[in-house]
């Protein structure tokens, strides 16, 4: 029997994102959000819940790294909050922000934990929404990279690890719509698909401008990576022809960001299905976008079924069938091998052997309750962790260059549009009292950590 074991420098971490759990939504200088007045929208948040106080880490991080420690992690994603730095987006930098994350990178540092930044984690400055509508405009790719321009010449003597956007379709496709505001994100009604696509597209410049600026602002070598959640191909059946299907899949599906931020091109299926709707593009964008990564970081919860198809795309994609498992939320299906064609899709059917790929995220909701002996018994938390985790140990076993995995998340957290009605932490936060109860996951983790291998 396999054990299950991890090379020795595998990046075992934890994940978790700024305005999910600071709080502190107007300490020190820092001004709103695009979520904070999202939230602060009635109806736009399940129970009207907002971000204001969240897990309170601001002022209690040192409690949160100590059990961070205590879990035995040596690997923390986390995201800095643009409206902390450049409170109106552009301009004078806000130093107490800065200081804020020196002190909770160095008090990772004191545990021997290495952090790993996200610079936008979808918390975008209202002034910029207010000044020109956020990524509607092409200028606001320019303000991205000067906002990480401003932070990593401060912070990058700190950290070595940077990413640039967290999941471009979600802040572009969930938060804007045509004739009306996207369901599940900030953003505004726009006049035609093709409006939406260059949303987009201004993203997709956002990332590689990011990535020029965060390489000349550094003060020291550095590793810079994107952040994807592209719908991972599955094939319903391992063998050739649903194989190629997947590679087929992998393109058309992710043709708008995936595609051209590792090729320098636009799928041209994708292309020509768009038509007049396609992004407008300028002399020297695909350049720009398509910067040299260090590593691409994989957010991924489930897969998407596949089978080859006699039609122009050259796959289907299989509906889940009524009854098929699924996790506290009704789009998490349980597809664990997704962890282990995310790399392997990337590796064959974007001709990318040579990029390492960690998974960036992965977790899920359960309806979790303290047990009347105080405990938090989430077992269907460590099913679906175990059943992904060897399929990570799959990936590694064939070679696939899988460099880390970081669960999300370390604690529950405000989950967007949900509120706080979703947990997905391993561990429980009791948002009255704001006390730290580590799940059963949290201790099933320890010892994966311990071990360094699935148990």
């Amino acid at each position: 029997m396999s054990t299950y074991g991890f090379p020795p420098d595998f990046m075992w971490g934890v994940a978790t994102a700024a305005y999910q759990i600071e709080g502190a939504h107007d300490a020190d200088g820092r001004a709103a959000s695009v979520w904070d007045t999202h939230s602060a929208t009635p109806g736009r948040v399940r129970g009207g819940d907002t971000g204001m106080v969240a897990c309170d880490h601001y002022h209690r991080f040192r409690e949160d790294v100590a059990l961070m420690a205590e879990l035995g992690v040596k690997h923390y994603r986390f995201s800095i909050a643009w409206p902390r730095i450049l409170p109106q987006g552009t301009g004078a930098v806000n130093e107490a922000g800065i200081d804020f994350y020196k002190r909770l990178v160095d008090c990772l540092g004191e545990h021997g934990i290495t952090p790993h930044a996200t610079l936008f984690h979808w918390d975008s400055p209202q002034a910029l929404e207010d000044r020109y509508g956020s990524w509607r405009s092409r200028q606001m790719a320019q303000d991205f990279a000067d906002y990480a321009t401003a932070t990593v010449s401060r912070l990058g003597d700190r950290i070595a690890s940077w990413m640039t956007l967290n999941e471009i379709k979600c802040f572009t496709y969930a938060g804007y719509g045509v004739g009306k505001p996207g369901r599940h994100a900030p953003g505004t009604a726009l006049g035609s698909k093709q409006e939406l696509q260059q949303t987009v597209h201004h993203a997709l410049l956002a990332h590689g401008m990011g990535v020029q600026a965060i390489r000349a602002a550094s003060p020291g070598p550095c590793r810079v990576a994107l952040v994807d959640d592209f719908r991972v191909p599955v094939p319903v059946i391992e063998d050739e022809a649903h194989i190629a299907a997947c590679g087929r899949a992998l393109r058309h599906i992710n043709g708008e960001i995936l595609v051209p931020a590792l090729t320098g091109a636009y799928d041209p299926l994708r292309l020509r299905e768009l038509g007049a709707d396609a992004s407008q593009i300028a002399d020297g964008d695909l350049a720009i976008i398509n910067q040299p990564l260090d590593a691409l970081g994989l957010n991924v919860y489930f897969g998407v079924y596949v089978e080859p198809s006699d039609c122009e795309r050259g796959y289907r994609c299989i509906d889940y069938p009524a009854g098929y498992p699924h996790m506290d939320t009704a789009w998490l299906n349980v597809v664990p091998s997704c962890v282990y064609w995310g790399p392997r899709l990337v590796a064959e059917a974007l001709n990318r052997p040579d990029l390492p790929v960690f998974i960036s995220e992965n977790g899920c909701a359960c309806p979790d309750t303290v047990a009347p002996d105080g405990r938090v018994h989430d077992l269907d938390r460590i099913f679906y962790l175990r059943q992904h985790f060897r399929q990570a140990h799959r990936a590694l076993s064939e070679g696939y260059a899988l460099e880390g995995y970081f669960v999300w998340s370390f604690m529950d957290n405000y989950e967007w549009s949900e509120g706080y009605a979703k947990r997905f932490g391993i561990t429980y936060i009791d948002y009255e009292t704001q006390r730290r109860i580590p799940k059963d996951s949290f201790r099933w983790y320890q010892q994966v950590l311990r071990e360094n291998r699935v148990v």
